[in-house]
């Protein structure tokens, strides 16, 4: 891991069209060269969740790109439910690619950054080397999913005081020394409260995820990771898409987030796959359905 601090990193932006004009995006680049891999985060939650993931694989040599799609991060966020949908999301990682000229990258995400790069496969199949699915949410997790996001869609829309007040007192907490998982919460509550309630509405009234139809018509190779003990990400999910997707592989989690806790063995797996997927071989041949 030594060799993470060789790759560099730089912030980029790039810009959309818009329901009311044009849309601005960040993004980090981490690393150089060909071999592009595309990272999009959990809903609402900031790009700088996938900063370890990225770091390690650019110090592999993979040109890593994190994005903020539209509402999250340092990225835009109208208060227009009409402009959020995983097929926009899905969009945005084809705008992001075409603006650092990738014609080709492994397109990856946790949660539902899963589903958006499941999306990206689906409406722009010649731009995706391969799918890391990291906690897909489909139809297993609806439940739980529904759980979560209704009362934050609720309390956004109808108490936006309250989110409001809690931004206020977290903002000014020291954040530079505090644990990961402390910068991430803390920058997914600097949200504004218009801005969630408009995300959350527009992912919840849209397309959650391509149908299995969709899913089980994709040939590009597929790495589905499943974890373990996490009602809202079921394990469940992840074999489903996993058994659809022809020859995608399955790498099942040893523990609770040991992706997160525990990374080397997950770290190893992940780099294997991206580093196959990106092959100049693999880039020029046509995968063929089963």
């Amino acid at each position: 891991m030594g060799r993470a601090a060789l790759a560099s990193e730089q912030v980029g932006q790039v810009f959309v069209s818009g329901r009311r004009g044009r849309d601005r995006l960040e993004f980090t680049e981490y690393g150089a060269g060909d071999a592009w891999v595309v990272l999009v985060p959990p809903l609402l939650v900031p790009r700088r969740v996938h900063d370890r993931t990225a770091r390690m694989l650019a110090s592999n040599g993979l040109h890593v790109l994190a994005l903020d799609p539209l509402g999250h991060g340092r990225s835009d966020g109208p208060a227009d439910p009409l402009s959020y949908s995983v097929t926009a999301f899905a969009e945005q990682v084809v705008a992001l690619l075409d603006h650092v000229g990738a014609s080709r990258a492994v397109v990856g995400g946790s949660s539902l950054g899963a589903n958006v790069a499941l999306e990206v496969a689906v409406i722009a199949p010649e731009r995706v080397a391969g799918l890391l699915l990291d906690g897909p949410v489909l139809e297993n997790a609806l439940g739980a999913q529904l759980s979560l996001l209704a009362p934050v869609l609720a309390t956004a829309r109808f108490a936006p005081l309250a989110l409001t007040a809690l931004r206020l007192v977290t903002r000014p907490l020291p954040r530079r020394l505090a644990p990961e998982w402390v910068r991430l919460s803390l920058e997914t509550l600097d949200a504004r409260p218009a801005q969630v309630a408009a995300v959350v509405h527009g992912v919840l009234f849209g397309r959650f995820a391509p149908p299995s139809a969709e899913r089980a018509a994709l040939t590009v190779p597929t790495l589905v990771l499943a974890r373990t003990g996490d009602p809202f990400h079921p394990a469940g999910d992840a074999e489903l898409v996993a058994g659809e997707i022809a020859g995608a592989t399955l790498e099942r989690a040893a523990a609770p987030l040991e992706w997160r806790r525990r990374p080397e063995r997950l770290d190893l797996v992940v780099t294997r796959f991206a580093r196959e997927c990106t092959r100049p071989a693999r880039r020029g041949r046509r995968t063929r359905s089963s």
